[in-house]
């Protein structure tokens, strides 16, 4: 009895309500008590408003992280996050961008990219940054899963990353940034934050690193959490990826207007994990390629 009561106490009041209208209408349907075209109206405005609820930043599904703490703020901090890595090719580089900055970051990794190129994982860490989820093999339709296969990929990834970055993520961000329905119950008793973003870049689809630059530095404010990608990176015409152009500007721009550049547990306040990077900013690089690892 407790488990379908917890279940129904994790959903969202939207998904309650989605729930309660559709169980009206299997009732009211066969007994005629209703009108056709008014259940039918009700079903399509509820599955409306759901579609609405999915959009990133949207917390009618569920609590979303999509600014930083007021505190984190007030210390004019940024929050840098990097999307689907890492990936042997540009995740070294825009280590040593951070590097070379003093800024830190947090990067929402694969499971199994993470799996299939461990020591980048540990020198993400070791740099002072933090790991976080992004699923274990980011399936593009993640947001149409069920409750069950949804959780696997979420607890596949934990499983994952905990032992290659020394402790388990604690912010989960959907692939794509999409969030389904059945996210909350699927993330129930995980010890996992659900977090989306402030403004992207769009640098994993589209080449442009100067728009790309714009999306993220308009309006830039303190508490902002800014979302790029280190793994499936779109290229710039001449085959550069676009993040590593746009970086080294935002970065520039951010010390300019006196911001600086965080990991999301430094955000909330923790101190960051102590790094021993190198001073050369390509010494990093080159200790993970020593690895195996090519880097560009």
């Amino acid at each position: 009895m407790r488990r379908p009561l917890a279940a129904w106490a994790s959903l969202s009041t939207a998904l309650r309500l989605t729930v309660a209208v559709h169980v009206l209408a299997l009732i009211a349907w066969p007994l005629g008590i209703i009108a056709p075209g008014w259940l039918l109206g009700a079903v399509v405005l509820n599955h409306g408003v759901l579609l609405v609820g999915m959009r990133p930043g949207s917390r009618l599904l569920g609590p979303d992280m999509r600014r930083l703490p007021p505190a984190s703020a007030l210390r004019g901090e940024v929050a840098l996050t990097f999307d689907d890595g890492p990936d042997p090719e540009v995740t070294p580089r825009v280590l040593d961008l951070l590097d070379a900055a003093g800024a830190r970051a947090s990067f929402f990794c694969i499971g199994a990219a993470a799996r299939a190129h461990p020591a980048l994982v540990r020198e993400i860490v070791r740099r002072g940054h933090s790991v976080e989820n992004h699923t274990e093999t980011h399936p593009l339709a993640f947001a149409t899963f069920g409750i069950a296969r949804m959780r696997r990929e979420i607890a596949a990834a934990q499983g994952s990353l905990a032992p290659l970055a020394g402790q388990a993520p604690r912010f989960f961000r959907a692939p794509a940034g999409i969030r389904s329905p059945l996210l909350t119950p699927a993330m129930a008793g995980l010890p996992l934050t659900y977090l989306s973003w402030t403004r992207r870049a769009l640098d994993g689809t589209r080449g442009d690193a100067a728009r790309g630059l714009a999306r993220l530095s308009h309006d830039l404010v303190a508490g902002d959490i800014l979302l790029m990608h280190d793994g499936r990176c779109a290229l710039s015409p001449d085959g550069w990826p676009v993040v590593l152009e746009m970086l080294p500007r935002l970065l520039d721009r951010l010390a300019a207007e006196g911001l600086r550049a965080v990991s999301l547990p430094m955000a909330l306040g923790e101190a960051p994990v102590a790094s021993g990077a190198a001073a050369r900013p390509d010494a990093g690089a080159a200790r993970i390629a020593s690895a195996g690892y090519a880097s560009r």
